[in-house]
């Protein structure tokens, strides 16, 4: 069966029943290979994909009463440099995304929000992740103690809606999830 786009356009299914062999197996996330069978009806050999398994997260838009933004700075070892974006962390296992929200909110940026709205949602490299990325929007914030987690490496900054634009479209917020965040946190008729 043959699904549409919408478009007008015709997209053919993923093949079916993969063999999968785990690959790794990590505190974060693990790897499977899936390895498709041939189709000759369709005349597509056979088809081997690696998929990273991620248990999914979160991503806060925090807006403190004033209308600045709060993000962090955070050291990205996997990129080799901080990285401004919106405080984000992974779901434990059967964890309440807006629960998760609270937390990482407070943990990473010692602030405690009143409201915590969900944005939406949106996969973060479906190419080869099925991470999904849970959106939420952080108002009535209060000081908390921070609490980092062990390893953790980052610096709170505020910035105005002027100043988040500006280094959206200087380049200088280069990190994915903020990106789709403050996309989702605009079409829900935030600052813009």
């Amino acid at each position: 069966m043959v699904a549409s786009l919408g478009t007008g356009r015709m997209i053919a299914p993923v093949p079916a029943d993969p063999q999968v062999t785990v690959l790794h197996v990590g505190s974060v996330f693990s790897v499977e290979r899936l390895a498709f069978p041939a189709d000759p009806a369709r005349g597509r050999g056979p088809l081997v994909r690696d998929v990273v398994r991620h248990p999914g997260a979160v991503a806060v838009v925090a807006v403190r009463d004033d209308g600045q933004f709060v993000l962090v700075r955070n050291r990205r070892v996997a990129v080799g440099r901080p990285l401004l974006e919106f405080c984000a962390g992974k779901l434990e296992r059967g964890e309440d995304p807006a629960h998760a929200a609270a937390r990482e909110l407070e943990e990473e940026t010692g602030y405690s929000a009143e409201r915590i709205t969900p944005l939406g949602t949106f996969y973060t490299s479906p190419g080869f992740a099925d991470e999904l990325m849970h959106v939420f929007l952080a108002t009535g914030l209060r000081p908390v103690p921070q609490r980092l987690e062990e390893g953790e490496d980052l610096v709170v900054e505020v910035l105005s809606p002027d100043a988040l634009r500006s280094a959206i479209a200087s380049g200088e917020i280069v990190d994915g999830k903020t990106l789709g965040a403050y996309l989702l946190h605009t079409m829900h008729g935030g600052a813009s």
